[in-house]
């Protein structure tokens, strides 16, 4: 496969915009960021966490009948407080632009209104009433701050943006499970960049029907408070059970309009793809995992890789709906293959950036049909630690 050799910057005028968190012609901005181009000097990232207005007011237990709001952000977003890293959710360059603010409703432990979510001190702050139209139970609406991620990708921010605030999505959609309550699947929609997803979530009544892409058990606390994206390289080929539960979970969690895929190096190099009746086959023949090394920013540790799980589609011609909605999918789907592949004993690292990656005209296609999205490394071992 083809692949030129990186360009210099040629977006300055989107790095800034980025940075100032003005709005963005989303269009443009992933064109650019499938180009060559390369990233500008690092900026100023701004603080952490968004300047919320007002004191912040701890979050009280649940009482009897009442959601927990306390453990469903911990489990989801709250930093850890050994690191004070925002965790359990993965972000690009550990920059967590994502922000939560909280419509909360009766049957909550905090009184009805508006709030921001404060992740590093796991807080929140009053923002106002709650709209007429709030319903029981909690709703999040996710939004972003650009100029955290913009401050080291520069023009290849916005769907890093739109992947991590599905990753956050999930991990929300996750801990709601964990913990027994009704969570319906996020709006996804695409049509809006604030919020960019929402999420609604209520005590359960009677006993939920609701489907789930996961294919074992539902998700215990621990296993969400321990999630980590595993240290490169990621080595080894995973078994093929392994590999097809991965791949089905993806799937299942996605949208028609992405696909999902998996290159492989051994026994024999190939893409292959999910079946209609879950099991495996061939996509393509032949080695891809050096090209998806140079696709994923220069990324030579995929080489390696045991597997690379590539969600592909997007067209060049997409509207900014579309591209929202293919991204945040993604992003929430990768989110619960990489859950999926921690049960089978896998190493995992989602991989976000991806430049000149059309998968489909690689394999014989029309061009601008089949962009890579996102991905998943996966491995059967790893080196010691994770971030």
């Amino acid at each position: 496969m083809k692949h030129d050799q990186e360009a210099p910057s040629v977006a300055p005028a989107l790095e800034a915009h980025l940075a100032e968190d003005r709005p963005v012609d989303l269009v443009t901005a992933l064109a650019d960021a499938r180009s060559p181009a390369l990233p500008g000097p690092d900026t100023p990232a701004g603080t952490a966490v968004r300047a919320w207005p007002g004191h912040p007011h701890p979050i009280p237990e649940a009482g009897p009948g009442e959601l927990d709001l306390r453990g469903l952000l911990r489990l989801s977003l709250a930093a850890s407080a050994v690191s004070g890293r925002l965790r359990p959710a993965p972000s690009a360059g550990a920059l967590h632009p994502v922000d939560a603010e909280l419509v909360v409703g009766t049957g909550c432990p905090l009184p009805p209104g508006r709030y921001g979510y404060d992740p590093l001190r796991h807080q929140v702050h009053h923002l106002g009433p709650e709209p007429r139209s709030t319903l029981p139970g909690l709703t999040v609406e996710l939004t972003v701050t650009p100029r955290r991620t913009a401050s080291h990708y520069g023009h290849r921010a916005w769907p890093l943006l739109l992947l991590d605030t599905g990753h956050v999505a999930a991990a929300l959609w996750l801990g709601a499970r964990a913990l027994g309550l009704a969570a319906p699947e996020p709006r996804f929609d695409g049509l809006t960049e604030h919020p960019l997803a929402v999420l609604h979530f209520t005590l359960p009544q009677g006993r939920s029907g609701a489907s789930t892409p996961l294919e074992t058990s539902e998700p215990v606390p621990g296993e969400l408070l321990t999630r980590r994206s595993a240290l490169p390289p990621l080595t080894g080929t995973p078994h093929r059970d392994a590999l097809r539960a991965v791949l089905t979970t993806a799937a299942r969690a996605s949208t028609r309009e992405l696909a999902w895929c998996a290159a492989v190096g051994e026994p024999e190099p190939e893409l292959v793809e999910p079946a209609p009746d879950s099991t495996l086959r061939r996509l393509a023949a032949g080695e891809a995992r050096p090209t998806l090394a140079r696709w994923a920013a220069g990324q030579a540790w995929l080489a390696e890789a045991g597997a690379v799980l590539l969600a592909y589609g997007c067209p060049s011609d997409a509207d900014a709906p579309l591209i929202r909605r293919t991204h945040l999918r993604a992003g929430f789907a990768v989110h619960l293959a990489h859950l999926a592949a921690l049960r089978h004993g896998l190493a995992a690292r989602p991989v976000g950036s991806w430049q000149q990656a059309d998968l489909g005209a690689a394999l014989g296609a029309e061009p601008g049909r089949d962009w890579i999205v996102h991905g998943l490394a996966l491995g059967t071992d790893s080196e010691q630690g994770t971030s």
